[in-house]
């Protein structure tokens, strides 16, 4: 028998020495496989940290580079658009509906170019719902959540093969937008411009009255875009949310609760009434309804993947990677909307509930629930075509070389 020595003595600590290595306990490497280990760990985490700076650098690259093309963009097509309207304005006393034809289709124009830029970045997007073309040649009126600056730029490109819609639209947007690029196309063209706020909003929805008055008809505009939240999502969610737990109305994430005054406003001055006081709206059978006036609703959800909306800097500079948004539409014909306040107020709230149950399914499955009665949705990819946007991104160009000689040549023959 092999005696044991104790520990702490000497012979303990050369038992343990000479002691087999223990078969289960990770044996540390020795002291060059480590070196190597070290080396090899320094040389990946290198290589990444290259790798995102050439990406990065690729895609600052690639921002100016865009930034660059959109300022020469709108040099030379707003300039041509408003030189050409200046030109035209002997045509607005001969024949304004055709003035009117003319300016639109080159304010369809310029949205095509704001949605190309989106376009070329792979921005993208994919429609749900009802099928607005079939609606595209009557009047109607939009009604659109609001997240942020990207949504219009999302409706510039969706609405471009729907005929000439675009070129017979009328905008209501907040007044900021007055103070960008587009701000003078829009003035001309006859979009309306809401200053929001408590103070602002009795007088603003006179003079959305008197605009819808004095410009609808007269412009032989079709086609309003309405978003009726106010702001954008996240700067009223919170007050909304308020509103809503004092007034014991739903609680809601993904929209707000959406102001009556413009629609209301809206609503009173295009339906046209039968002589009961009814609206004189369109049916969704006949759609070759010829009822003078607002025929339908078009209820528009917009839906951005993880909830991550796009703002106009993105648009512009395309630094997001390629994103999907999707878009779904819902059709009410304008006889089935209750005209009076409470009612229509009543209807309005109905239809951002629903909204929030749509974006609350959308953000689960990434996609919109099925219409009822139906077992799966069915989407429809939007596409622009890139021949239709060269040829009018030439003409914008040809048109500034134009203009620029004329101007010039004007110039030198007076100083």
């Amino acid at each position: 028998m092999t005696a044991i020595p104790r520990p702490g003595t000497p012979a303990a600590a050369a038992a343990a020495q000479h002691r087999a290595p223990d078969p289960a306990r990770p044996r540390a490497p020795p002291p060059a496989v480590r070196t190597r280990r070290d080396r090899t760990d320094t040389n990946v985490s290198m290589a990444v940290t290259l790798e995102e700076a050439r990406w990065l650098g690729w895609i600052l690259v690639k921002a100016l580079m865009r930034f660059a093309f959109m300022v020469a963009n709108n040099l030379v097509a707003i300039s041509s658009y408003i030189c050409y309207v200046i030109i035209l304005q002997p045509l607005r006393l001969l024949d304004s509906k055709r003035f009117w034809y003319i300016e639109g289709v080159m304010y369809k124009w310029l949205l095509g170019m704001v949605a190309s830029w989106g376009w070329y970045a792979g921005y993208t997007v994919m429609e749900w719902g009802d099928d607005i073309k079939a609606v595209s040649q009557d009047e109607a009126v939009m009604l659109v959540n609001h997240q942020a600056t990207g949504d219009v730029c999302t409706l510039m490109m969706c609405l471009q093969d729907k005929g000439l819609v675009v070129a017979q639209m009328m905008w209501l947007m907040d007044h900021i937008f007055k103070y960008t690029n587009f701000g003078i196309v829009s003035l001309i063209h006859g979009d309306f411009f809401i200053r929001q706020g408590k103070s602002h909003r009795d007088q603003q929805l006179l003079l959305l009255k008197k605009h819808l008055e004095m410009n609808y008809r007269s412009r032989d505009r079709k086609w309003i875009v309405l978003f009726p939240e106010g702001g954008f999502l996240r700067k009223r969610r919170e007050t909304s949310q308020a509103f809503a737990k004092k007034n014991n109305l739903p609680f809601l994430t993904h929209v707000t609760l959406p102001r009556i005054g413009a629609t209301n406003i809206i609503l009173s001055a295009l339906v046209a009434r039968q002589e009961n006081g009814s609206p004189a709206g369109g049916d969704a059978k006949e759609l070759g309804s010829k009822s003078k006036g607002l025929q339908w609703i078009i209820d528009t959800t917009i839906a951005y993947p993880k909830a991550e909306p796009i703002d106009i800097q993105t648009w512009i500079l395309g630094y997001r990677k390629p994103t999907i948004t999707h878009v779904h539409y819902r059709i009410f014909p304008i006889k089935d909307v209750p005209l009076e306040t409470d009612g229509l107020t009543d209807w309005l709230y109905q239809r951002f509930i629903e909204k929030e149950e749509l974006l609350s399914h959308f953000y689960e499955t990434g996609a919109f629930p099925p219409p009822k009665g139906h077992k799966e949705a069915v989407s429809r990819e939007m596409t622009l075509s890139n021949m239709w946007i060269f040829l009018i991104q030439s003409f914008a160009f040809l048109s500034g070389y134009m203009w620029y000689n004329i101007i010039q040549y004007f110039y030198h023959c007076l100083f």
